[in-house]
């Protein structure tokens, strides 16, 4: 009798693990961390593998909701002033950067617009400055998209002046991440809806359990006013983010404000959010006004997510690091590359480009740091260089590739944000834009201390298990 129950239960397991591999046969690393998992958990392993791993972009309602609306896009088009070859990007160079011009448009699905004013905030205070200015001076429309909204000091200033621009007739909309906002009380929200602001949750957390959605987030942060003024980056809203986080300090982070063309993409992409967390689809001349951007900023919004039918951020990475010929400067709070990422790492370094990695010291997620620092001993055998911040918490999401191309946005350089959140990144091609990010990447390192490899090596071997289980489980942080 045991020996038929253990008999039922060992192939059990080899049917719970056969049926991993055949599903995951695509995404190696997805299938060690689930096959991990499972031995350490059978059957619970495998439940919920069934409810967080499936594939969203698998079914067709996703891949219908993500694609644009068709005779929205064209007008947005003919709208905006696009760029259609490499000639008319500010850096001489992008002229033999054909190839590279080419990737970006294909992989990031929309145009590089020629219209554009961006300014460029490096901390949590000057970029909450300049977003309720904007939000105070709305006129027609506000539409808020954030992973994360706390109910404390700086989530209440917002709330309030949302609820003020409501009832003065500004249309409001908020939308929140079910996931990164699962601390967020309901009362807030009633308080928002009772003064008249229009909130919706993406992904709410149990009936995203039921449709296997949990896994996918919405890690945007988008604000649109008027159609006219947008804000994209990495800061949500809350306290942390002006440094009032009691054991990571000060927060250092980039955001993005821009006006122009780039603003009607924005606001495309908040309008397909809304419309998949609400199945309202709103529509208002408002929303896509003339504007009178005088600035000839080029400038790429680049949108992705598992409802899109490839990997758009992921994939303008891969495109820019093996482009680089000089240097690719990268700050993420998160490292944990796709295989091919690393490999295109690993050539340019070892070809002679300047590659360079900005990690925090003090992170928030100890497991996903343990994940990010067992990749730092190959990638800085290849000749790649890793810095450690060190004047508090670095969380912003930025590259630089050559004098070329700069990258600000929501996106990590992890395989959550590649593969599983819904991100958006800009993409700056002028160069005094490019300087500024470059100008904050040079500020950071001198808050930093340099990785030693040598001394790396000799760390203890308890941090080296700990990194090494980091690791197997990394495709799921």
């Amino acid at each position: 009798m045991i020996g038929l129950v253990l008999c039922i239960l060992l192939l059990s397991f080899i049917f719970q693990a056969a049926t991993i591999l055949v599903l995951e046969y695509r995404r190696p690393a997805h299938a060690t961390a689930w096959l991990f998992i499972l031995f350490l958990f059978p059957v619970v392993g495998f439940i919920l593998y069934y409810f967080l791993a499936t594939e969203f972009r698998r079914s067709r309602k996703a891949r219908r909701r993500g694609s644009l609306d068709q005779r929205r896009r064209a007008k947005l088009l003919k709208m905006s002033n696009n760029l259609l070859s490499p000639d008319q990007l500010p850096a001489t160079e992008f002229s033999s950067r054909t190839r590279l011009f080419r990737a970006l448009l294909k992989r990031g699905e929309l145009p590089i617009s020629a219209r554009n004013r961006s300014e460029i905030y490096n901390n949590g205070m000057d970029t909450y400055e300049a977003m309720l200015k904007a939000i105070r001076g709305a006129q027609s429309h506000i539409h808020l998209s954030s992973y994360i909204v706390r109910d404390d000091g700086v989530g209440r200033e917002f709330q309030q002046a949302l609820i003020l621009k409501a009832q003065q007739g500004v249309k409001v909309r908020l939308l929140y991440d079910g996931i990164g906002s699962i601390k967020l009380k309901d009362s807030y929200i009633r308080i928002l809806q009772e003064g008249g602001v229009e909130c919706a949750c993406f992904f709410p957390l149990r009936p995203s359990f039921l449709k296997k959605r949990m896994n996918y987030r919405n890690h945007r942060k988008i604000i649109v006013v008027d159609g006219l003024v947008g804000f994209v980056g990495g800061i949500n809203l809350g306290d942390e983010y002006i440094g009032k986080h009691p054991r990571l300090g000060y927060w250092r982070d980039s955001h993005l404000k821009l006006e122009g063309d780039s603003v009607y993409w924005l606001q495309e992409v908040f309008l397909k959010d809304w419309a998949m967390a609400t199945s309202d689809k709103p529509d208002d001349p408002a929303f896509f006004p003339d504007h009178n951007c005088k600035y000839d900023e080029p400038v790429q919004i680049v949108p992705a997510g598992p409802n899109r039918k490839g990997d758009a951020v992921h994939d303008s990475v891969f495109a820019m690091v093996t482009s680089a010929k000089e240097r690719v400067w990268i700050t993420t709070p998160y490292f944990i590359p796709s295989a091919s990422i690393a490999m295109a790492l690993h050539d340019a370094a070892i070809s002679g480009v300047d590659v360079r990695i900005l990690i925090p010291f003090v992170p928030d997620t100890w497991l996903v740091h343990f994940a990010s620092l067992s990749y730092v001993e190959e990638m800085m055998r290849s000749g790649v260089r890793v810095w450690q911040y060190k004047k508090g918490f670095v969380h912003a999401k930025t590259l630089v590739m050559d004098k070329v191309v700069a990258v600000v946005g929501s996106a990590n350089m992890d395989l959550r944000s590649f593969y599983s959140n819904f991100e958006i990144n800009a993409h700056l091609f002028d160069p005094a834009a490019i300087s500024h990010v470059e100008e904050d990447f040079m500020q950071d390192m001198k808050d930093s201390e340099e990785i030693n490899l040598q001394k790396f090596l000799k760390r203890p071997r308890s941090q080296k298990v700990r990194e090494a289980l980091a690791r197997i489980l990394s495709p799921l942080l």
